[in-house]
This record gives C-alpha cells, sequence and structure tokens, in this order.
C-alpha cells in the first residue's frame, strides 16, 4: 500500500516500499527504447543536418507528419484504452514515455499536449458516446488535439476567463464566444478541449469543438523564444455553434477538470525535464572529453566536474521522486478500482491524491533543466552559443518549462496550500501531531553528537522535514488568516517542503540499492550523488529557513527560532568536491549519465 499523498513529511518511508527505476521490467524498457529510437531518427538526426530548424510558421506539415509517424508505433494512444485504439500504458509507464520523448525536442510539447492536455479530459470525463467518436482518431492521429483555458485576462487565475456559451432557442447548439491563446498545436488542430461559462454561472464548463463546427479563426504563429517547432496560436470564437452533446464532463466542472488533468501534466513535465537533463548531461560530457585547453581534455578540469558532478546529482534525487510517485500512482489507482470505482474515477482520483508531489516535482524538474543546459552551454563555452550544435535551441526550449503547466511560482504556492488544507480542513495529515514530536527532536538534538553514514543522512532527511514544521506552525500561529497574503513565506516554506521530498525518495532510492544490487560501484556512485544533494539542500535549508524567520519574527522570538533552526540543520561533514568528482570520473568511463 501507498503512502498518502502529502505524508511522506509525517511518516518514516521504508525503502522496500520505493519504486526504483532500476526496477522497470523488459517491457517497459522496450517501450523507453522504441520511443528514444523514434527521436533520434525521425527528429535528431534530421535537425542536425539542416542547423537545427524546424519552426512551425515554416514546417507545419513536416511537424503533422512526425505526429502521424509516431501514431503508427502507437504513441499518439498512449493514455487511450485499447477498446479506443490506444495502447493505455500504466502511469509510470506513461512517464518513461514522458521522459524519452523529450529527446524530441519541442516536438516533445506536440505530442505532448495531443496526448495529455488535448485527450486526457475526454479519456477521463467524456460520455461512453464522445469516447467512441473522438478517441480512435486521436490515437491514429487523424484527429489532432489541443486545449483551451488561457485566456489573455485570465492565466492562472483560469475560472476569470471571459470566454461565453448561450443555449440556441432551438435548445439544440451552444453558441461560444471568446478568445483564448498560447494554445499548442492550435494551428492545425481538428478538436480543441475549450472552457467556457455558461450564461452567468460562476465557475468554467468545458467543451468539445471541432474545427468544422465553423465560427473558429486562428491568429498566427506565435514568434516566441523557444519550442518553436510547435505550433502556438490565438484562437478566436464568433457564435461558434456547439451540439449540446459535446459538454464534456458537467456544466461548472471545467475548473476543477483543469487542475486535476493540471496534476497530471505536471509530473509528466517533470519527468520529460529530466529527461532533457540527462540528455544535456550526455552532450556536455562528450564534448567535455574531446575539448582540449593546455593539451589537456576540459573534463579533466575541477571546474568542469563540478558542473557535471551537481547536475548529476540534482537529476538523480528527483528522479527517485518521480519513480517513486508514478508508482504510487499506479498503486492507488488499484486500491480505488477495489472500492468500486471505475478505472478513470480511479486514476483522476489517485492523481489528485499526489498533487503535492506533483507539484514539487514540475517545480524541481523545470529548474534542473534550466540549469543543465545553462551549464552545458557553459561547457561548450562558444560552439554552445553557436546554432551549429543545437545546444542554444536546448537553452532556449528549456525555459518555457518554469511557466507552463501551471508558473513555479504558482506550483510552490499549491504544494503548501493543499498541504494545509489536507492538515486543516480535511484532516487526512496529522501535522499537529507531528509538531509535537518535531520539539522532542529540537531537545534531542542540543545535546546529540554529530554521526556517520545512513544515520547523518536520516537526520539530515528528518531536520528538513522538522524546519519545515516548525517554520509552518511558527508563522501560522503569528500570521494567522494573513498568512495567505506573506507570499514570501509561503514561498520559503514551499522550497523547504521540496527539498524535504526529494531528500527523503532520493534517501530511500539509495538505501534500496545497496540492499539490492549487486553493482557495488555503481551503488557507491548512486550514493555520492545523494550526498552531494543533501550537502547542499541542507545549506539552501538553512537560509531559506532564516529568510522566513527574519520575514514574521523580532526580538526574542527571532532569537529562539534562529536558535532551533542552527540545531535542526547541523553541518553535514563531506567532502562534496571529492564526492563530484568521483561521480564525473564514472560518468566518463560511462559515457554519460548511467544511472
Amino acid at each position: 500500500m501507498a503512502l498518502k499523498g502529502g505524508s511522506f513529511l509525517t511518516e518514516q518511508g521504508n525503502p522496500k516500499d520505493i519504486f526504483i527505476n532500476e526496477e522497470f521490467t523488459e517491457e517497459q524498457k522496450m517501450i523507453g527504447d522504441m520511443v528514444r529510437d523514434f527521436c533520434v531518427q525521425e527528429i535528431q538526426e534530421p535537425l542536425k543536418k539542416n542547423g537545427y530548424e524546424l519552426e512551425a510558421s515554416k514546417h507545419q506539415a513536416e511537424i503533422v507528419a512526425l505526429l502521424e509517424k509516431a501514431a503508427g508505433l502507437g504513441l499518439c494512444g498512449v493514455a487511450i484504452s485499447e477498446e479506443y485504439g490506444g495502447i493505455d500504458l500504466d502511469f509510470n509507464t506513461g512517464l518513461i514515455f514522458s521522459e524519452m520523448i523529450s529527446l524530441g525536442f519541442s516536438f516533445a510539447t506536440t505530442i505532448g499536449a495531443h496526448t495529455s492536455i488535448g485527450s486526457l479530459p475526454i479519456v477521463y470525463y467524456g460520455t461512453e458516446a464522445q469516447k467512441a467518436k473522438y478517441l480512435p482518431g486521436v490515437a491514429s492521429a487523424k484527429l489532432k488535439a489541443s486545449y483551451c483555458l488561457t485566456e489573455p485576462t485570465a492565466g492562472s487565475d483560469a475560472n476569470s476567463g471571459k470566454t461565453k456559451c448561450v443555449l440556441n432557442e432551438a435548445g439544440t447548439h451552444y453558441l461560444m464566444n471568446g478568445q483564448k491563446m498560447w494554445i499548442t498545436n492550435g494551428g492545425f488542430a481538428d478538436i480543441f478541449i475549450v472552457f467556457a461559462k455558461i450564461d452567468n454561472d460562476d465557475k468554467l464548463t468545458a467543451f468539445i469543438v471541432e474545427k468544422e463546427f465553423g465560427g473558429i479563426t486562428l491568429g498566427a504563429e506565435e514568434k516566441k523564444l523557444g519550442i518553436k517547432g510547435s505550433s502556438t496560436v490565438q484562437v478566436f470564437f464568433e457564435n461558434t455553434p456547439i451540439p449540446v452533446e459535446n459538454l464534456l464532463g458537467e456544466r461548472e466542472g471545467g475548473f476543477a477538470m483543469a487542475l486535476n488533468i493540471l496534476n497530471t501534466g505536471r509530473i509528466k513535465l517533470a519527468a520529460g525535464t529530466n529527461g532533457g537533463s540527462k540528455f544535456a548531461i550526455d552532450q556536455a560530457i562528450s564534448y567535455a572529453k574531446e575539448r582540449k585547453q593546455f593539451d589537456t581534455p576540459i573534463v579533466e578540469f575541477g571546474a568542469m566536474q563540478h558542473k557535471l558532478g551537481e547536475m548529476a546529482s540534482r537529476v538523480f534525487c528527483v528522479d527517485a521522486g518521480i519513480w517513486r510517485i508514478g508508482r504510487n500512482i499506479d498503486l492507488k489507482t488499484e486500491e480505488f478500482i477495489a472500492t468500486g470505482k471505475s478505472k478513470q474515477e480511479a486514476k483522476l482520483e489517485a492523481i489528485r491524491e499526489y498533487a503535492i508531489e506533483c507539484a514539487i516535482l514540475k517545480v524541481k524538474g523545470s529548474e534542473n533543466i534550466d540549469f543543465a543546459v545553462d551549464e552545458t552551454l557553459q561547457i561548450f563555452g562558444g560552439m554552445g552559443y553557436s546554432a551549429e550544435t543545437g545546444i542554444e535551441m536546448a537553452y532556449r526550449d528549456a525555459r518555457i518549462t518554469r511557466i507552463y503547466e501551471g508558473t513555479n511560482e504558482i506550483n510552490r504556492m499549491l504544494s503548501v496550500a493543499e498541504l494545509t488544507k489536507r492538515a486543516l480542513k480535511t484532516k487526512e495529515i496529522d501535522l499537529m501531531g507531528e509538531a509535537k514530536n518535531v520539539q522532542s527532536r529540537v531537545i534531542k538534538s542540543v545535546f546529540s553528537g554529530s554521526k556517520s553514514g545512513a544515520a547523518e543522512e536520516a537526520r539530515i532527511v528528518q531536520a528538513i522535514k522538522d524546519v519545515f514544521m516548525f517554520i509552518s506552525g511558527a508563522a501560522g500561529k503569528k500570521l494567522g488568516k494573513k498568512m495567505v497574503d506573506e507570499q514570501e513565506i509561503v514561498m520559503n516554506l514551499a522550497d523547504l517542503l521540496a527539498d524535504a521530498f526529494i531528500c527523503d525518495s532520493a534517501y530511500l532510492k539509495v538505501r534500496k540499492l545497496e540492499n539490492t544490487s549487486a553493482d557495488k560501484e555503481k551503488v557507491d556512485v548512486q550514493r555520492k550523488m545523494m550526498q552531494v544533494y543533501l550537502y547542499e539542500a541542507l545549506e539552501r535549508s538553512r537560509k531559506t529557513a532564516l529568510d522566513a524567520i527574519t520575514s514574521y519574527a523580532t526580538g526574542t522570538e527571532k532569537k529562539m527560532a534562529k536558535f532551533v533552526v542552527g540545531k535542526l540543520l547541523k553541518s553535514y561533514d563531506i567532502n562534496a568536491k571529492e564526492l563530484r568528482r568521483d561521480v564525473v570520473k564514472y560518468m566518463i568511463k560511462e559515457n554519460g549519465y548511467a544511472f
């Protein structure tokens, strides 16, 4: 049985219960290899020949052809059941698809929108008639799918959208009027999942809108910083007639639908960004081994090894969280099905269960890839800035990941808000009870000495959790309902919460590897990556905690809070420089990220 979402903060995980990517089945590995081969053969190699130019405004036919080729391999129906022409992968295997399709550069956004936000609303909320009518076309890519939520005045506050629908006199069609923007695949989509308000409703309703219905005008392709190979347009609706049977889900259920689909997209984005980060590491190592300065390959320089080792440790630890939660979603799905829920209801409930972790992983994954491509470009130097190598394209493409699927700021605040709701409102997580345990651990920390090995690593993981508990409790007591307006403090708490989850996941993964893997050399390197992350997370958490304390506390209260944090977040006595170098030596031998 999987732990409840958010309970990593209050319950001790067991290494044997955490799923790790070393446990992939042969079938899962084959699916990953198939997607990787498709990306290399159909996208990477052709793009190298034409200078990495693929723009939606110039190459729409080529992009559509790629989508149809992917459909021929079953890749457009990864979340669609077999009865409608899909292959219906379990959630964790779907994350393998998300990781590997990232090797297709901006095409990953195209197929990602088609297989996720463009079709999942029908998969999860559609009637049997709607599924039968649309899903076979989506799976075969005969119907290209898109998703219309954002408006010029409604971004993160999606429910404030102005697009309206009214029922015609005959009662047969809704007439839609409004404008949507930043619509991925909009330039060639056949169907749009559109969110609008009916009459004077307070909340959004979702509709399946066919381009052939008429009354739809497309704007020009947006000129973007990156993901230029992805179609992005504005879509205008003018008295667009929508059959009443194309209302999707329940009336005014659109906002909840959008949030649930975003939870799915967030963890998928994390898998994709980690896949991109691994690719960046591979490129950086390959180049650094060949590039010589002062008659020495630059990969042998300490400055380069610091970059590579840091990149690898971040990716490895976020990976631990991704596959842990992906498998937990599958386990929760099985639990909910056993209670009598339909498969679609069970999947939605399972994904909602881990909304906190999905938000954390989206933030960490997207910030990982920004860091990885930036450092890779730096390792390439001037060649990285040139379009010839494709690194500058990756640099530009990566930037969007911190914005879509909800900005990282929104996701940070969401993770804390969702945890607070489950603790105070629904009572699903016993934060109050755990707070009493924190007090006893603080007292023990005053008198305890330093430890070593796994005990020290466990101490650090628990300490970051405890600091989150301590500051959230103290700040909440001091500020009360005003806490929601102190976004800087909420963001501090979100960063503490995120590092607590990632450290916990990485620690459990390494403990499991030490008990199950025969490759002791590799496990030793994996442990070193975990240790580097814990070392960095400890330092980040100390600064983050002090920033929060100085934002809400004064006088004696501030002094006492700083004392507590200092006792909990004691220094971690390792040589992070040597650990990074050992990690890089292993990756040099393996010719890339090999974990």
